[in-house]
């Protein structure tokens, strides 16, 4: 019965948790163009403080993951929330375009919570609960779109300064919360830094790395640049493009536990077929339709659904990999997602800057979709 207990707030608080750290991870892009207007920035300028905040999240993934599997991700979770206090106190101060990308920087340490999260729970239950229960676990991605509606609200109401206090004051709490809510479960115990870092020479970390990579990394790069993107194309306010863009996170969010809870049942080779081949296709009419909002929008929420998916039945097969470092798997395969991420809303506002459009960069989503079918293709399995 204890157990029973101590699992349910295991994934029930570190799901909420990681709604409001990636709500701060996410808040930079629906106020990018109310930064951009005051200090008068270029579509790349623009396009970089959008994504820097995914690098920190994404490459301190790893030893955030190794730290959870080595002592209570409990702790983890909780320091990880409350050092997000300082760099959101730190932005509402800065009076430059220079100081609002350092502390946005830090901000993206709010990205690590998921190789925190997902780490923790998966110690709770067992293996044949690992797709449904991650899955739910990944809903926490949501924060994304709760940024969308919520960080253009606050910014129209109050001021770019004071939402990043409220989110301040938000994470602090949520750090109280969830470490009174929860109890400690020791993951790995003496572990070595080698030992933790044996999964990077297995050919199926990298391989999930790369679907990752692909998955997560549009959910992220779309949730993230779209309403720069809707705003660029469609002429719309920051409001409406941040709820526009927060749907596809929904959407995205929500198919993940589907995409587990199936990888569970069904072969996740066949799954993950699919999966790319509607990505490529779906990216390379995006790249001709930019001029449509109808077809785009009809496609930018197939790719929602299937990337979605997509994120579900990966991380059904992470802890499969090396059975006592989920968290280094975790982290490894969680941070190329978040680094997915970075690269093309960067590449977008460059292409934007050089050709115009943004055409460019759909084209080369579906290139590399196709690429991960081609090696998918390759394994009889994905995971031995």
């Amino acid at each position: 019965m204890e157990q029973q207990k101590g699992s349910t707030a295991a994934l029930v608080y570190s799901t909420i948790a990681m709604v409001v750290s990636f709500t701060i991870w996410s808040m930079i892009s629906p106020m990018a163009s109310n930064i951009s207007a005051l200090y008068n920035l270029s579509a790349t300028q623009v396009s970089i403080l959008v994504a820097v905040p995914t690098i920190l999240g994404s490459i301190m993934r790893i030893p955030l993951g190794i730290l959870s599997d080595k002592y209570s991700g409990r702790k983890v979770y909780t320091l990880t929330m409350l050092f997000l206090i300082l760099p959101l106190i730190g932005a509402s101060f800065a009076n430059s375009y220079g100081w609002m990308l350092f502390f946005a920087f830090f901000i993206g340490m709010g990205g690590t919570t998921f190789a925190i999260a997902i780490t923790y729970v998966s110690g709770w239950y067992p293996k044949e609960k690992q797709g449904l229960v991650l899955g739910i676990a990944g809903v926490g991605n949501i924060g994304t779109a709760v940024a969308g509606f919520l960080i253009p609200v606050i910014v129209a109401a109050y001021s770019i300064d004071w939402a990043f206090r409220i989110l301040a004051v938000m994470i602090a709490i949520m750090a109280v919360v969830f470490y009174f809510g929860t109890e400690d479960r020791e993951q790995g115990g003496q572990k070595t830094l080698k030992s933790a870092l044996e999964p990077l020479k297995y050919k199926q970390t990298w391989m999930l790395s790369l679907f990752y990579f692909l998955t997560f990394g549009v959910f992220v790069a779309l949730g993230l640049y779209l309403p720069t993107l809707l705003q660029d194309l469609y002429d719309i306010t920051a409001v409406d493009a941040g709820q526009r863009a927060a749907i596809f996170v929904v959407i995205a969010t929500f198919i993940r536990p589907l995409g587990g809870m199936i990888a569970d049942k069904l072969d996740p080779k066949k799954i993950l077929t699919s999966i790319f081949l509607v990505i490529a296709v779906s990216a390379a009419v995006l790249a001709f339709t930019t001029g449509n909002v109808i077809l785009f929008t009809i496609f930018c929420l197939a790719i929602a659904v299937f990337s979605g998916m997509g994120n579900g039945v990966v991380f059904k097969l992470v802890p499969m990999v090396s059975q006592g470092n989920t968290g280094a798997v975790t982290g490894i395969v969680g941070a190329a997602g978040g680094l997915g991420g970075f690269f093309p809303p960067i590449l977008l506002g460059v292409f934007k800057d050089l050709t115009g459009g943004y055409y460019l960069g759909f084209l080369l989503l579906a290139l590399f979709s196709l690429a991960c079918l081609w090696i998918n293709l390759q394994r009889k399995k994905l995971v031995q």
